[in-house]
């Protein structure tokens, strides 16, 4: 939705996503989060670094010397929450992957669309009654995802003026129009 606003605004921009924005990441994707086997959490916290470098250096690098706007659904915060306080690795090891991944390229603006760990699992519940494709990080535990929220809401915290939390138990229709307006504030 905010990429349809932003073109009809004549702002030419790129949509993508955390792991699988590339070839190599769909396939890394589909290694990583859609097997039945059990992954190691070191081999996880690679896999989404080495999809994280390939994406930044053949996507998003060309995007933006080419003065577009990049949207990616997900990026580096969610190593850091899912890897770092999800798996319990420490700080200091997630952020020397994430800065080899990303050559310290950071957003501009990060928006966590925050709701309950409660209300995530009824939608992931909903998902499953759907028959929308699961992956394993769909079937941790709730004091995981606890964690990985907790986490998320330390960065808001440590960078508020990079990391805007964003309330995503509001109706679709709020929610798009409270994103429109801080993208516009940062566009501007």
């Amino acid at each position: 939705m905010l990429a349809g606003d932003l073109r009809s605004r004549g702002i030419d921009c790129l949509t993508t996503q955390e792991p699988g924005g590339t070839p190599l990441g769909r396939r890394l994707r589909e290694a990583f989060l859609e097997t039945e086997e059990t992954v190691a959490p070191m081999a996880e916290l690679l896999a989404f670094a080495a999809d994280r470098a390939q994406h930044v250096e053949f996507l998003i690098k060309p995007a933006l010397a080419e003065g577009r706007v990049v949207i990616s659904d997900r990026y580096a915060d969610a190593t850091f929450a899912y890897q770092g306080a999800g798996r319990g690795f420490p700080e200091k090891k997630v952020n020397q992957v994430i800065e080899l991944a990303t050559g310290g390229l950071k957003p501009h603006l990060t928006l966590f669309f925050d709701i309950t760990v409660e209300e995530a699992i009824r939608r992931m519940s909903d998902r499953d009654e759907n028959k929308t494709k699961k992956n394993r990080m769909d079937e941790e535990t709730v004091e995981f995802y606890e964690r990985v929220r907790n986490s998320y809401l330390g960065i808001a915290k440590r960078e508020p003026k990079r990391f805007q939390i964003v309330d995503a138990a509001r109706p679709i229709e709020d929610i798009h129009a409270e994103v429109n307006k801080i993208v516009t504030k940062l566009i501007k």
